[in-house]
């Protein structure tokens, strides 16, 4: 079986100032998530942060990513544009991308979209959040049942400024009675895309095991064909591409 080769790419900056998350995440969200994905036969799995050198994804580490998986919130605006735009035409070319909680307004996210998407309503008061399963059917679901509660969370609320998703997999209900699309996939390119709402760091969210087990499920699904292999292991401008 081929290895499916995961980077886990992480801000990383909460976890150092912050005592309380430091005490969640000692080791860093990253290694929460990329512990757990390297219990996964067939997964292959490195890690990759903000400061680190290219945010330590340079075309090496690219050019042997399956999925990228990213955590953002506090730094967005620190991370390089062409990176982000390298990160994009990655992306276009086969490699799947998993975005969580606050990296939807990352500028990953926003290039592959074509809008600005941090709009969307937010209360951080640790409320229940229920993520209901509209698409039983869809591999990311695969192995869930109704829904997915969470004791305490951050709220998001609709309306969220993103293009309709191509296949809206969850949706979230909080205690104060908002709802959010909390599990939506597009395709962009050759890639594919999917974004997955929870994952606030106040909270023990990626010790959860049904969390992690659709980001598992998540990476099966984001993983390219091999109809996108032909111009995989490599990255190049969209620019050459189109030519």
């Amino acid at each position: 079986m081929k290895q499916i080769k995961v980077t886990v790419w992480n801000e990383y900056r909460h976890e150092r100032h912050n005592e309380h998350v430091a005490g969640i995440y000692p080791e860093g969200i990253h290694n929460a998530i990329g512990g757990y994905l390297k219990t996964i036969e067939g997964l292959e799995v490195g890690t990759a942060t903000l400061d680190e050198p290219e945010h330590g994804l340079t075309d090496e580490v690219l050019n042997n990513t399956d999925v990228l998986i990213w955590w953002g919130h506090l730094a967005h605006h620190e991370v390089r544009d062409d990176i982000a735009e390298k990160v994009r035409d990655r992306v276009l070319q086969g490699m799947g991308l998993i975005v969580l909680h606050s990296g939807h307004a990352s500028k990953v996210f926003e290039k592959l979209l074509g809008t600005k998407t941090g709009a969307l309503k937010w209360r951080d008061d640790g409320e229940k959040e229920r993520i209901w399963v509209i698409e039983h059917g869809h591999p990311i679901a695969d192995g869930l049942g109704e829904y997915i509660e969470i004791p305490k969370e951050e709220m998001y609320g609709e309306r969220f400024e993103i293009p309709a998703p191509d296949e809206l997999v969850f949706i979230s209900w909080f205690e104060g009675g908002e709802v959010f699309r909390s599990g939506c996939c597009y395709r962009r390119g050759k890639g594919k895309l999917f974004y997955f709402r929870p994952g606030h760091e106040t909270f023990p969210i990626y010790h959860q095991p049904e969390i992690l087990h659709v980001i598992k499920n998540a990476v099966h699904w984001a993983a390219p064909t091999q109809g996108a292999a032909a111009s995989y292991g490599r990255v190049e401008p969209i620019e050459k591409i189109s030519k």
